[in-house]
Protein backbone atom coordinates (compact mmCIF):
# COMPACT_ATOMS: atom_id res chain seq x y z
CA UNK A 1 0.00 0.00 0.00
CA UNK A 2 1.16 3.60 -1.08
CA UNK A 3 1.24 6.58 1.32
CA UNK A 4 -1.60 8.90 0.76
CA UNK A 5 -0.35 11.99 -1.90
CA UNK A 6 -2.70 13.92 1.25
CA UNK A 7 -4.54 13.31 4.69
CA UNK A 8 -8.02 12.20 3.87
CA UNK A 9 -8.93 14.40 7.50
CA UNK A 10 -7.17 16.86 8.76
CA UNK A 11 -7.79 16.04 12.70
CA UNK A 12 -9.27 12.66 13.35
CA UNK A 13 -10.36 12.27 17.28
CA UNK A 14 -9.86 8.62 19.09
CA UNK A 15 -12.42 8.02 21.58
CA UNK A 16 -11.40 4.82 23.46
CA UNK A 17 -7.63 3.71 22.77
CA UNK A 18 -7.80 0.12 22.49
CA UNK A 19 -6.85 -2.12 20.25
CA UNK A 20 -8.49 -1.04 17.50
CA UNK A 21 -7.91 3.01 18.19
CA UNK A 22 -4.49 2.15 18.65
CA UNK A 23 -3.92 0.25 15.52
CA UNK A 24 -6.25 2.70 13.68
CA UNK A 25 -3.36 5.30 15.13
CA UNK A 26 -0.54 3.58 13.95
CA UNK A 27 -1.99 2.86 10.17
CA UNK A 28 -3.31 6.11 9.58
CA UNK A 29 0.19 7.57 10.63
CA UNK A 30 1.97 5.17 8.39
CA UNK A 31 0.47 5.82 5.90
CA UNK A 32 -0.65 9.29 5.98
CA UNK A 33 -4.07 9.02 6.53
CA UNK A 34 -4.38 11.86 9.05
CA UNK A 35 -2.84 15.52 9.58
CA UNK A 36 -3.25 15.54 13.75
CA UNK A 37 -4.71 12.40 15.44
CA UNK A 38 -5.93 13.44 18.93
CA UNK A 39 -6.86 10.34 21.50
CA UNK A 40 -8.87 10.28 24.76
CA UNK A 41 -9.40 7.06 27.49
CA UNK A 42 -11.80 7.01 30.63
CA UNK A 43 -8.39 5.46 32.61
CA UNK A 44 -5.81 7.66 33.68
CA UNK A 45 -3.70 4.72 32.73
CA UNK A 46 -4.34 3.98 29.52
CA UNK A 47 -4.12 7.98 28.98
CA UNK A 48 -0.44 7.66 30.51
CA UNK A 49 0.38 4.95 28.52
CA UNK A 50 -0.94 6.64 25.04
CA UNK A 51 1.56 9.63 26.06
CA UNK A 52 4.28 7.42 26.56
CA UNK A 53 4.26 5.63 23.60
CA UNK A 54 3.27 8.49 21.61
CA UNK A 55 -0.08 6.85 20.31
CA UNK A 56 -1.57 9.78 19.01
CA UNK A 57 -0.42 13.74 18.86
CA UNK A 58 -2.69 14.68 22.16
CA UNK A 59 -4.29 12.67 24.76
CA UNK A 60 -7.15 14.68 26.12
CA UNK A 61 -8.83 13.70 29.77
CA UNK A 62 -12.06 14.63 28.78
CA UNK A 63 -13.92 13.14 25.39
CA UNK A 64 -15.28 16.62 24.69
CA UNK A 65 -11.94 18.23 24.53
CA UNK A 66 -10.86 15.46 22.05
CA UNK A 67 -12.86 16.26 19.17
CA UNK A 68 -13.03 20.16 19.32
CA UNK A 69 -11.78 20.67 15.59
CA UNK A 70 -12.00 16.91 14.81
CA UNK A 71 -13.44 16.46 10.87
CA UNK A 72 -13.53 12.99 12.22
CA UNK A 73 -14.05 10.86 15.27
CA UNK A 74 -14.23 7.80 15.95
CA UNK A 75 -16.15 5.97 18.50
CA UNK A 76 -13.92 3.28 19.99
CA UNK A 77 -15.56 2.21 23.18
CA UNK A 78 -17.76 -0.47 24.32
CA UNK A 79 -21.32 -0.74 22.86
CA UNK A 80 -23.15 -0.15 25.96
CA UNK A 81 -21.25 3.14 26.91
CA UNK A 82 -21.31 4.85 23.07
CA UNK A 83 -24.33 6.78 24.05
CA UNK A 84 -23.22 8.65 26.91
CA UNK A 85 -20.15 9.34 24.73
CA UNK A 86 -22.43 10.81 21.89
CA UNK A 87 -23.96 12.92 25.03
CA UNK A 88 -20.85 14.13 25.97
CA UNK A 89 -19.44 15.36 23.12
CA UNK A 90 -22.30 16.87 20.95
CA UNK A 91 -22.11 20.13 21.77
CA UNK A 92 -18.47 20.18 21.16
CA UNK A 93 -18.72 18.58 17.43
CA UNK A 94 -17.20 20.17 14.69
CA UNK A 95 -20.02 21.39 11.73
CA UNK A 96 -19.43 19.07 9.02
CA UNK A 97 -17.73 16.24 10.94
CA UNK A 98 -18.32 12.58 10.69
CA UNK A 99 -18.65 10.56 13.03
CA UNK A 100 -18.35 6.75 12.86
CA UNK A 101 -17.64 4.17 15.54
CA UNK A 102 -16.04 0.27 15.49
CA UNK A 103 -19.09 -1.43 17.75
CA UNK A 104 -19.45 -5.01 16.50
CA UNK A 105 -23.11 -4.29 17.03
CA UNK A 106 -25.11 -1.53 14.32
CA UNK A 107 -28.89 -1.46 15.31
CA UNK A 108 -28.48 -0.44 18.91
CA UNK A 109 -25.56 2.12 18.31
CA UNK A 110 -27.86 3.90 15.89
CA UNK A 111 -30.59 3.81 18.48
CA UNK A 112 -27.97 5.19 21.38
CA UNK A 113 -25.63 7.67 19.21
CA UNK A 114 -28.31 9.06 16.91
CA UNK A 115 -30.51 11.12 18.90
CA UNK A 116 -27.44 13.23 20.63
CA UNK A 117 -26.00 14.00 17.55
CA UNK A 118 -26.75 17.74 16.24
CA UNK A 119 -27.76 18.04 12.43
CA UNK A 120 -24.42 19.86 11.48
CA UNK A 121 -22.73 16.44 11.66
CA UNK A 122 -23.43 13.00 9.97
CA UNK A 123 -23.37 9.65 11.30
CA UNK A 124 -21.45 6.93 9.43
CA UNK A 125 -21.76 3.52 11.47
CA UNK A 126 -19.05 1.06 11.21
CA UNK A 127 -17.39 -1.79 11.83
CA UNK A 128 -13.63 -3.29 10.90
CA UNK A 129 -14.04 -7.38 11.11
CA UNK A 130 -10.40 -7.33 12.41
CA UNK A 131 -8.56 -8.03 15.95
CA UNK A 132 -6.83 -10.07 18.12
CA UNK A 133 -7.56 -11.12 21.71
CA UNK A 134 -4.94 -8.54 23.25
CA UNK A 135 -6.64 -5.03 24.20
CA UNK A 136 -5.13 -1.57 25.72
CA UNK A 137 -3.03 0.74 23.67
CA UNK A 138 -0.01 -0.70 23.44
CA UNK A 139 -2.01 -3.99 21.45
CA UNK A 140 -2.07 -2.19 18.01
CA UNK A 141 -0.29 -2.81 14.80
CA UNK A 142 -0.31 -0.59 11.35
CA UNK A 143 -1.26 -4.13 9.17
CA UNK A 144 -4.29 -5.23 11.32
CA UNK A 145 -6.40 -4.36 8.84
CA UNK A 146 -5.30 -5.28 6.13
CA UNK A 147 -7.25 -7.56 3.85
CA UNK A 148 -9.10 -7.48 6.65
CA UNK A 149 -13.12 -6.27 6.00
CA UNK A 150 -14.62 -3.17 7.27
CA UNK A 151 -18.39 -2.84 6.83
CA UNK A 152 -19.96 0.57 6.57
CA UNK A 153 -23.86 0.93 7.46
CA UNK A 154 -24.97 4.67 6.15
CA UNK A 155 -27.89 5.70 7.82
CA UNK A 156 -30.49 7.02 5.31
CA UNK A 157 -29.84 10.46 3.87
CA UNK A 158 -26.23 9.77 4.28
CA UNK A 159 -24.12 12.27 1.60
CA UNK A 160 -22.55 9.54 -0.83
CA UNK A 161 -19.50 11.53 -1.17
CA UNK A 162 -19.35 11.55 3.11
CA UNK A 163 -19.12 7.98 2.89
CA UNK A 164 -16.94 7.99 0.01
CA UNK A 165 -14.44 9.85 2.42
CA UNK A 166 -14.44 7.38 5.24
CA UNK A 167 -14.05 4.34 2.43
CA UNK A 168 -11.11 5.89 1.37
CA UNK A 169 -9.81 5.99 5.33
CA UNK A 170 -10.35 2.51 5.71
CA UNK A 171 -9.10 1.31 2.27
CA UNK A 172 -5.95 3.39 3.39
CA UNK A 173 -5.69 1.67 6.02
CA UNK A 174 -5.66 -1.80 4.17
CA UNK A 175 -9.20 -3.06 4.43
CA UNK A 176 -11.68 -4.13 2.09
CA UNK A 177 -15.09 -1.94 2.44
CA UNK A 178 -18.55 -3.01 2.05
CA UNK A 179 -21.94 -1.65 2.96
CA UNK A 180 -24.94 -2.32 4.22
CA UNK A 181 -28.12 -1.79 6.54
CA UNK A 182 -27.59 -2.34 10.29
CA UNK A 183 -30.19 -4.90 10.26
CA UNK A 184 -28.52 -7.06 8.08
CA UNK A 185 -25.21 -6.59 9.88
CA UNK A 186 -25.96 -7.60 12.96
CA UNK A 187 -27.98 -11.40 11.70
CA UNK A 188 -24.42 -12.14 9.54
CA UNK A 189 -22.19 -10.74 12.73
CA UNK A 190 -24.04 -12.70 15.06
CA UNK A 191 -23.20 -15.79 12.74
CA UNK A 192 -20.24 -15.36 11.36
CA UNK A 193 -19.16 -13.73 15.39
CA UNK A 194 -21.04 -13.26 18.18
CA UNK A 195 -22.70 -16.99 18.71
CA UNK A 196 -19.36 -18.44 17.68
CA UNK A 197 -17.90 -15.93 20.81
CA UNK A 198 -20.42 -17.50 22.90
CA UNK A 199 -20.19 -21.06 22.55
CA UNK A 200 -16.05 -20.47 23.00
CA UNK A 201 -17.11 -18.81 26.48
CA UNK A 202 -19.42 -21.80 27.00
CA UNK A 203 -17.05 -24.58 26.16
CA UNK A 204 -14.43 -23.01 28.31
CA UNK A 205 -16.68 -23.17 31.13
CA UNK A 206 -17.50 -26.44 30.96
CA UNK A 207 -13.40 -26.91 31.14
CA UNK A 208 -13.34 -25.00 33.99
CA UNK A 209 -15.98 -26.93 35.42
CA UNK A 210 -14.26 -30.58 34.52
CA UNK A 211 -10.91 -29.37 35.54
CA UNK A 212 -11.94 -29.04 39.06
CA UNK A 213 -12.67 -32.54 39.28
CA UNK A 214 -9.79 -33.83 37.29
CA UNK A 215 -7.29 -31.37 38.45
CA UNK A 216 -4.31 -29.67 36.01
CA UNK A 217 -5.19 -32.54 32.84
CA UNK A 218 -7.54 -30.07 30.93
CA UNK A 219 -4.68 -27.70 31.18
CA UNK A 220 -2.30 -29.64 30.63
CA UNK A 221 -3.26 -32.17 27.88
CA UNK A 222 -4.93 -29.20 25.70
CA UNK A 223 -5.15 -29.87 22.21
CA UNK A 224 -5.56 -27.50 19.36
CA UNK A 225 -9.18 -27.26 19.49
CA UNK A 226 -8.88 -26.41 23.03
CA UNK A 227 -6.32 -23.44 22.12
CA UNK A 228 -8.46 -22.08 19.78
CA UNK A 229 -11.76 -21.73 22.35
CA UNK A 230 -9.19 -20.29 24.83
CA UNK A 231 -8.18 -17.47 22.61
CA UNK A 232 -11.48 -16.69 21.69
CA UNK A 233 -12.72 -16.45 25.45
CA UNK A 234 -9.41 -14.06 26.51
CA UNK A 235 -11.50 -11.30 24.44
CA UNK A 236 -12.50 -8.27 26.26
CA UNK A 237 -15.71 -9.59 28.62
CA UNK A 238 -17.05 -5.90 28.73
CA UNK A 239 -17.05 -5.73 24.94
CA UNK A 240 -18.42 -9.17 24.74
CA UNK A 241 -20.91 -8.40 27.70
CA UNK A 242 -22.44 -5.57 25.94
CA UNK A 243 -22.49 -7.10 22.65
CA UNK A 244 -24.80 -10.25 23.48
CA UNK A 245 -27.35 -7.53 25.00
CA UNK A 246 -27.20 -5.47 22.54
CA UNK A 247 -27.64 -7.81 19.74
CA UNK A 248 -30.03 -10.48 21.88
CA UNK A 249 -32.51 -10.83 19.14
CA UNK A 250 -30.28 -11.79 16.21
CA UNK A 251 -27.85 -14.25 18.29
CA UNK A 252 -30.53 -15.73 19.94
CA UNK A 253 -32.04 -16.80 16.92
CA UNK A 254 -28.51 -18.17 15.79
CA UNK A 255 -28.18 -20.00 19.29
CA UNK A 256 -32.17 -21.85 18.28
CA UNK A 257 -30.66 -22.96 15.08
CA UNK A 258 -27.41 -24.33 16.49
CA UNK A 259 -29.46 -25.63 19.15
CA UNK A 260 -31.20 -27.77 16.58
CA UNK A 261 -28.46 -28.63 14.46
CA UNK A 262 -26.42 -30.22 17.60
CA UNK A 263 -29.49 -32.13 18.44
CA UNK A 264 -29.52 -33.35 15.05
CA UNK A 265 -25.51 -34.64 15.82
CA UNK A 266 -26.54 -36.04 19.09
CA UNK A 267 -28.89 -38.42 17.23
CA UNK A 268 -26.50 -39.47 14.90
CA UNK A 269 -23.26 -40.21 17.40
CA UNK A 270 -26.13 -42.07 19.52
CA UNK A 271 -27.58 -44.22 16.52
CA UNK A 272 -24.24 -44.23 15.15
CA UNK A 273 -25.21 -43.10 12.15
CA UNK A 274 -21.12 -42.65 10.24
CA UNK A 275 -22.63 -41.75 6.66
CA UNK A 276 -24.20 -38.58 7.96
CA UNK A 277 -21.85 -38.07 10.08
CA UNK A 278 -18.74 -37.57 7.25
CA UNK A 279 -21.71 -36.18 4.88
CA UNK A 280 -22.05 -33.47 7.37
CA UNK A 281 -18.05 -32.86 8.17
CA UNK A 282 -17.65 -32.58 4.34
CA UNK A 283 -19.90 -30.33 4.06
CA UNK A 284 -18.62 -28.01 6.59
CA UNK A 285 -15.37 -28.48 6.02
CA UNK A 286 -15.49 -26.94 2.47
CA UNK A 287 -16.83 -23.53 4.09
CA UNK A 288 -13.13 -23.44 5.38
CA UNK A 289 -11.85 -23.90 2.61
CA UNK A 290 -13.65 -21.20 1.19
CA UNK A 291 -12.76 -18.64 3.57
CA UNK A 292 -9.23 -19.85 3.01
CA UNK A 293 -9.90 -19.05 -0.76
CA UNK A 294 -11.17 -15.84 0.24
CA UNK A 295 -7.58 -14.63 1.69
CA UNK A 296 -9.38 -14.49 5.33
CA UNK A 297 -6.63 -16.94 6.73
CA UNK A 298 -3.87 -19.41 5.80
CA UNK A 299 -4.22 -22.96 4.94
CA UNK A 300 -0.82 -23.12 6.93
CA UNK A 301 -0.90 -26.47 9.62
CA UNK A 302 -0.04 -24.76 12.25
CA UNK A 303 -2.70 -25.50 14.80
CA UNK A 304 -2.04 -21.95 16.30
CA UNK A 305 1.34 -22.55 17.39
CA UNK A 306 3.79 -19.33 16.06
CA UNK A 307 6.32 -19.80 13.65
CA UNK A 308 9.61 -18.90 14.09
CA UNK A 309 11.76 -17.17 11.24
CA UNK A 310 15.68 -19.06 10.83
CA UNK A 311 18.49 -17.19 11.76
CA UNK A 312 19.67 -15.56 9.59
Amino acid sequence: MAKAEAPVFNRVALIGLGLIASSMAHAMRWKGLAGEITGHARSAETRATATEIGLVDRVFETAAEAVKGADLVVLCVPVGAMGAIAAEIAPHLAAGAIITDVGSVKQAVIAEVAPHLPDTVLFIPGHPLAGTEHSGPRSGFATLFVNRWWILCPVEGTPPEATAKLRALCEGMGANVDEMDAPHHDVVLAVTSHTPHLIAYTMVGVADHVRRVSQSEIIKYSASGFRDFTRIAASDPVMWRDVFLTNKEATLDILGRFTEELFVLQRAIRMGDGAYLQEYFTRTRAIRRSIIEAGQDTAAPNFGRGVSEPDA
